[in-house]
């Protein structure tokens, strides 16, 4: 996809371990000697007497490559000190100060755009590029995993961690001459703009697999296995007609028990050893992650009791992402849970099956509707119970699930495979931005291609992407309009 490039044809010792040889006429600078550095205090309030201003906050920063007009900016205000201090310029970078994570520190963001009332926010640090460097050049070099590194090496804290001034002043990047660095900025913008569009043409088609998935799942749940079976009206609006023998059955009369987990003050029982307890973050569509995960005391769970959790037991995200659920496997027998809706085992509804019904359209939609929250979505307990489920046999839920699991395997590899080779593009982009701008692969004459050329060339590569994607939906795909229209 990209060029053939070759190494520098000579080098030199920079005096860095991280970096090793550089190239001949390259030098390596501390941030303090290339650029000014201003750490903004400027929080989200507005104050009285103070000047109304669009303010640049850590998650516009941490979400996007690059600030622009466009960015959605939060309204605030600052003193005309604040204003004049920390007011963003094109060409200015932006880096996260502060997070909760060790490995968020030092994340850059170019910024595009300036205006009179543009500000930099709390928990952020302007760098300003001073001559010799330019600011695009810096970006792509902070991008760099090897010159991040340096961030994450210095920042401190417990809970949260945090770059002090020295710690961002103190950090070493190789700088080639400003006419080398427009080189590179040219040529990454450009490899860059190439990988997103084969990235994009990959998740188009992961969209409509998931469709399909969506349309397989519906069908199963609704309609059973048979399209000759008798249909009766369901008495929900939104799920329409069932088989005959099928019932109609609120979810707390087939479970046990539906309750939650720990939801007063769970931090309070936080051990670094102990009983492992899910949370919303380790749960995704059917699957638990164990990062991020946390441990409750023996005390702490032994207190706890109804909110542990049992082998075939389904726990449900009630807040933010409501409804996406998981079976809980032997691995987490006896563990516990935090913030989470509970559903015990049932006899007369498979776990599985259960499962399956969350993915459907009727389910997401039955939820989406009685979910509450204007800035989360809130999915509590009482309404969980009430849940009303189209219920076939446990035998005939069986053969449903047997039925899709053949139906959805081959959709869930080719998912897969496509999930691996984005992951692998934006693995070949991060080597690729890390060996061009510590000067192991030389650009410069990639980047001084003929305009008209490269806009050619990009033709062409959009063509190849557009093509690949149509491919991908020719052999992968074609079953999506028959099943959404069935």
């Amino acid at each position: 996809m990209i060029a053939d490039l070759r190494p520098y044809a000579e080098y030199k010792e920079s005096g860095l371990p991280w970096l090793g040889r550089m190239p001949g006429h390259w030098e390596t600078r501390r941030l303090r000697h290339a650029c000014d550095m201003r750490v903004s205090n400027v929080d989200k309030h507005t104050k009285p007497g103070e000047t109304p201003v669009r303010l640049c906050n850590y998650v516009e920063v941490y979400k996007n490559e690059r600030i622009r007009e466009s960015t959605r900016f939060m309204t605030a205000s600052a003193s005309e000190d604040e204003r004049i201090r920390f007011g963003l310029r094109k060409g200015d970078v932006l880096i996260t100060k502060d997070s909760e994570q060790w490995n968020d520190i030092g994340v850059p963001a170019l910024v595009e755009c300036e205006a009179p009332d543009l500000v930099c926010g709390y928990h952020l640090a302007i760098l300003r590029s001073r001559p010799g460097l330019h600011g695009a050049f810096l970006h792509r070099a902070l991008e760099c995993h090897f010159i991040a590194a340096q961030f994450h090496v210095e920042a401190n804290g417990v809970t949260r961690y945090g770059l002090s001034h020295g710690a961002i002043q103190g950090v070493a990047i190789p700088l080639p001459p400003p006419s080398e660095q427009g080189a590179i900025v040219r040529f990454l913008d450009w490899a860059n703009g190439r990988l997103e569009r084969a990235i994009r043409a990959k998740r188009k088609v992961i969209a409509l697999l998931t469709e399909q998935k969506q349309a397989i799942i519906h069908r199963a749940v609704t309609r059973g296995l048979y399209t000759s079976v008798p249909l009766k009206p369901s008495g929900i609006p939104w799920l329409g007609d069932i088989p005959q023998h099928w019932e109609v059955t609120k979810l707390k009369h087939l479970s046990p028990q539906i309750t939650v987990g720990i939801v007063i003050q769970p931090a309070r029982l936080y051990a670094l050893r102990g009983v492992p307890s899910l949370r919303s973050l380790n749960i995704s569509s059917g699957v638990i992650t164990t990062d991020q995960m946390v441990f409750i005391t023996d005390e702490g769970h032994r207190a706890n009791r109804k909110s542990q959790l049992s082998e075939g037991d389904v726990v449900v995200v009630r807040t933010g992402r409501t409804g996406v659920a998981v079976v809980v496997p032997p691995a987490f027998d006896g563990a516990n849970c935090i913030d989470l809706l509970i559903i015990r085992k049932s006899q007369r509804l498979l776990s599985e099956y259960l499962l399956m019904y969350f993915r459907s359209y009727v389910a997401k939609a039955d939820i989406a509707f009685n979910s509450v929250g204007a800035i989360q979505a809130h999915y509590n307990t009482g309404t969980l119970a009430n849940l009303r489920i189209p219920l076939p046999s446990v035998a005939e839920q069986l053969c449903i699930l047997g039925a899709c699991q053949d139906e959805l395997a081959p959709v869930d590899t080719a998912i897969s495979r496509l999930e691996r080779e984005i992951e692998l593009l934006r693995e070949y982009r991060a080597r690729l931005v890390a060996d061009v701008v510590t000067g192991k692969l030389d650009v410069r004459e990639a980047a001084t291609d003929p305009q008209g050329e490269r806009e050619e060339d990009e033709l062409h590569d959009t063509t190849d992407t557009v093509a690949d994607a149509e491919e991908y939906e020719g052999e992968e795909v074609d079953a999506v309009t028959k099943d959404t229209e069935s």
